[in-house]
């Protein structure tokens, strides 16, 4: 593995400039629907953090409205630059393959403007910003470190009966990314063990860097306050879902488990809390679970939020008695860390990074497989019991706090000066060889 704790850089190692890839979806995004998500937050979070460290940073997304300005300053040495490829609106994720090669001009485009050897390195996330990633690290002769955040062959091997399989073209493409990238950045040691099982993956070359919450924001407050501010129930447990609807999330697990659950000792039955947009292969999920929720009989115990800003996505974690995961496959699971960090427990599936970021019995509980009556028993054996609540609310804020931002900035920034050291020494060696 790259890195350690106890690996010493120089400051020389540091980068001066560098190019940030998240071509399919911008972090100016809001998370919850479409594309955007835990990544649009994790290289917004981690970007800016670089910039206040001094390591200037150009972020390169694709622009999707003839409104937005090829370039957006957001912060000293953070900028946004839309590039324009295909057509504004109406391209889905799945189309954009086709235009990699408008994608790789525009970033290209960029550079050329500049004086040679502006970037010291390139920085991409998905395989998609891979691809433009490995054509612009052999043009500028730069590192190229990659982070994957979701990986096809291990989603098609965790994918749910209802989840599209990812294409052939996704899994060469990323295999293709995996042996020119300089460093691969893994979420957690499951995702570093699969790069490696899965894909070949050197391990002198991939670096775990847990994503973070931000602990400043993320915070305990008073659940009633929280419950009145968003209109909700002031007394009902509150079982919440955050992200975007699609059936790889498996919003449609905790409608079922609820639907099996029975009343709390008290005669109080749990309320559901579905918050997100459709994604993906999600299109018409909103009005799917609408229908499932009439058909349990659960209508008038689900509630349904469109995505939200962070001031009531802290209120709606504050509110909840807990907060579900049901992924079939996460690289590293930001809403359970979001929910943990407000002091909510979380019952998530045993999948991914899921088994990272909840401590099982700790601050939340994991459970195995998607069945519906697993699940109703794991979310009763919570709301049922207070001891068990307030123990893992107890946990939660702990757990939380060992993914922080700045940690994860400050090893991102260790493997950047790892893997630029590494690049000197080979260019220096490749000089020698020549002379």
């Amino acid at each position: 593995m790259i890195g350690g704790r106890g690996t010493r850089r120089r400051l020389s190692d540091l980068p001066d400039r560098v190019a940030m890839l998240s071509l399919h979806t911008s972090p100016l995004s809001q998370p919850g629907t479409g594309d955007a998500g835990g990544m649009n937050v994790y290289v917004w979070e981690v970007s800016r953090r670089l910039a206040a460290a001094g390591v200037a940073v150009e972020v390169f997304t694709r622009a999707t409205d003839s409104s937005q300005p090829a370039t957006e300053q957001i912060a000293d040495r953070l900028t946004v630059r839309h590039v324009v490829a295909g057509p504004f609106q109406g391209l889905r994720k799945e189309d954009l393959p086709g235009q990699l090669c408008a994608l790789s001009a525009g970033v290209l485009r960029a550079e050329a403007s500049r004086p040679e050897g502006w970037f010291d390195l390139l920085h991409s996330h998905y395989w998609l910003s891979g691809q433009v990633g490995w054509v612009a690290k052999e043009r500028w002769d730069v590192p190229l470190v990659h982070s994957m955040h979701t990986l096809a062959k291990v989603k098609n091997r965790d994918r749910g009966a209802h989840d599209a399989p990812e294409p052939a073209s996704r899994v060469i493409g990323e295999q293709q990314v995996v042996e020119v990238a300089d460093a691969l950045i893994a979420n957690t040691e499951a995702e570093a063990a699969d790069l490696h099982s899965l894909y070949d993956a050197p391990a002198d070359r991939v670096a775990v860097v847990h994503p973070g919450v931000d602990l400043e924001v993320f915070t305990a407050g008073d659940a009633h306050a929280a419950r009145r501010h968003l209109g909700l129930d002031p007394v009902a447990p509150l079982l919440v879902f955050v992200g975007r609807l699609q059936p790889l999330k498996a919003p449609d697990l905790l409608l079922a488990a609820a639907a099996r659950m029975p009343p709390a000792a008290d005669g109080a039955a749990p309320h559901v809390v579905i918050c997100g947009g459709p994604s993906g292969n999600g299109s018409d999920m909103p009005e799917r679970l609408r229908a499932q929720a009439a058909a349990l009989g659960l209508a008038d115990r689900t509630t349904f939020l469109p995505p939200l800003a962070r001031p009531d996505l802290v209120d709606l974690y504050r509110a909840a008695t807990l907060v579900a995961v049901p992924s079939y496959s996460e690289s590293f699971g930001l809403v359970a860390a979001e929910a943990q960090a407000c002091g909510t427990p979380v019952v998530a599936a045993a999948v991914g990074g899921l088994r990272t970021v909840v401590a099982d019995g700790i601050s939340g509980l994991l459970v195995d497989g998607h069945h519906g009556d697993d699940w109703a028993a794991a979310l009763s054996r919570v709301i049922a019991s207070p001891q068990v609540r307030h123990r893992l609310a107890a946990g939660a804020r702990g757990q939380a706090e060992r993914f922080g931002w700045e940690a994860t900035t400050a090893e991102t920034l260790r493997t950047y000066a790892e893997v630029l050291a590494r690049h000197r020494h080979s260019a220096a060696d490749a000089q020698r060889r020549w002379a």
